[in-house]
């Protein structure tokens, strides 16, 4: 045979054999621009960050369908069905049997499930406990029922027992053993379980091989923190990460969205920014000092800040796409009537207010913005920069004159309207839960609402409730932010994301990778 021929030959073969399949990946790296951890335990985390990485951990009662944020979409979860008592006080939840525990502790049963609803209600164990302020009992008449009454109807239970904030379920008796310890080893009944924590660094999960709905298509997910933006990035173009947090501004959307395969997301619901004011301390506890503040931001400007694909301006102390929001009238732009405002306050010279900021790069560029808008009203912040979990730790000290927040709730008026503008919410109160702005101006509004069974009514008392906190200037929202995710496009979630109440996309037995 001829070199030609032979070489002809060896060809032919290479091209006649079949192509060995590549397997698809079954671990996922995610990176977060969080520098480390606050709280693992459900009931104690309030940051977006570690919300959405434990919802891949536990489960609730029901759960909002994923890629879904409206409470329409409401469906089982570790409860099969419920009924409701036609003045909606009573409560009765069918358990799924043979939910297990991570960890081998055993079944989930309506136990874990009494145990985790007082545990959430319960203000030495849990930052949502104003949330449950309405719960009278809880009782487990058997294994698999679980009976919530409550003290006056409210517009949202099953909003509140969702896989949101206090709705997720804990395993009671990994709770007990754990102790302080629960807060760094969550052990929950979701589709992922805990493997590792190292601070500052990841949080590594495995599949729940035993989960009720079935076994995961990924083997482990890995959560890391990276709080570079420049660093997160270049990881993602890289493929070493498979989906970051992204920054929120049109740049930042159309270049990422220039990368091979990347999906780009912006989801629902925008977290509302607002500058939150403790009108108890001066010069803030006068209410022309209040306004000037509401008149020196300019909405417009915070919006081009970051740009249209990823913001929009706020109409009300109330997130837009919420039940029950209004337009409620914010004050106009008008650094002149904010000056003159301060004159007759008597400073006429401006203010200087002292504020404790968080180095997490997406909020300290929004105070940045903020701060340079205000000045030209002669409103100067004084800002004290610190760590995330610290700032999150010491807005709850009263440590701060404004404090710039951004949140989403339960997209339900009463939610918001309650954990951030009702007197029993203020700091250091046994409702406390986030108002940093000690507001007492719709507590009549707010409270009747609660009881109110009919709609259009209900309604109208949160639109007084809405106008009546912008008046007083209990805070100043100026825009809303849909919050970015990217990932490769070989990873399928397994559902149609439009948004994810808990900020981060959520996991599924489902999600996978395509190749």
């Amino acid at each position: 045979m001829t070199r030609s021929a032979f070489s002809a030959a060896v060809a032919f073969c290479m091209l006649a054999a079949p192509a060995v399949a590549q397997e698809p990946k079954r671990d996922l790296v995610v990176a977060t621009s969080q520098a480390d951890a606050g709280k693992l335990d459900p009931h104690l985390a309030s940051a977006g960050a570690d919300k959405g990485v434990l919802n891949w951990v536990f489960n609730a009662l029901v759960r909002i369908r994923p890629g879904e944020t409206s409470p329409e979409f409401i469906e089982p979860d570790l409860a099969e069905s419920w009924t409701s008592s036609a003045n909606g006080t009573e409560w009765t939840f069918t358990l799924r049997q043979g939910v297990e525990c991570h960890g081998g502790y055993g079944e989930f049963t309506a136990e874990d499930a009494v145990y985790s609803i007082r545990r959430a209600a319960n203000k030495e164990t849990s930052a949502f406990s104003g949330d449950f302020a309405a719960l009278d009992r809880v009782e487990a008449p058997d294994p698999y029922t679980v009976k919530v009454t409550l003290k006056t109807p409210i517009p949202s239970l099953l909003g509140l027992l969702s896989n949101y904030h206090g709705g997720l379920m804990v395993c009671g008796k990994a709770a007990e053993k754990l102790g302080a310890d629960f807060s760094t080893h969550p052990i929950g009944t979701g589709p992922f379980e805990f493997v590792e924590y190292l601070p500052q660094q990841y949080i590594k999960l495995k599949a729940n091989v035993a989960y009720f709905r079935g076994t995961p298509q990924l083997d482990t997910v890995t959560y890391r923190y990276i709080p570079s933006d420049a660093t997160r990035d270049l990881a993602f173009q890289s493929g070493e990460v498979d989906m970051i947090f992204g920054r929120q501004n049109n740049q930042w959307v159309e270049r990422t969205q220039a990368v091979p395969g990347a999906v780009v997301v912006g989801m629902e619901p925008a977290e509302l920014n607002s500058l939150y004011l403790n009108k108890t301390v001066k010069p803030l506890d006068d209410i022309r000092v209040r306004q000037a503040i509401a008149h020196a931001i300019d909405r417009k400007l915070m919006v081009a800040f970051t740009g249209d694909k990823v913001a929009r301006e706020a109409i009300s102390v109330v997130p837009d796409g919420n039940l029950g929001v209004v337009d409620a009238g914010l004050f106009p732009y008008d650094p002149e009537k904010a000056k003159a405002l301060l004159a007759e306050a008597g400073y006429p010279d401006g203010i200087t207010l002292k504020t404790i900021q968080s180095s997490l790069p997406v909020l300290l560029k929004i105070m940045e913005t903020l701060q340079a808008d205000l000045k030209k009203s002669n409103i100067t912040l004084d800002m004290q920069v610190v760590d995330h979990p610290t700032y999150m730790a010491d807005i709850r000290k009263d440590l701060s004159q404004v404090t710039l927040y951004q949140a989403a709730r339960f997209p339900v008026a009463d939610v918001y309207l309650t954990q951030f503008f009702h007197s029993r919410s203020t700091v250091n109160t046994p409702g406390g839960v986030v108002n940093f702005s000690h507001c007492d101006a719709a507590d009549a509004e707010i409270d009747a609402a609660k009881r109110e069974l009919d709609p259009v009514k209900q309604k109208q008392l949160w639109k007084t409730a809405q106008e009546k906190i912008v008046a007083d200037v209990c805070a100043v929202p100026f825009s809303e932010q849909l919050v970015v995710w990217a990932w490769n496009g070989a990873l399928d979630l397994g559902y149609d994301l439009q948004g994810s109440l808990n900020l981060v996309p959520q996991l599924t037995e489902q999600t996978h990778f395509t190749k």
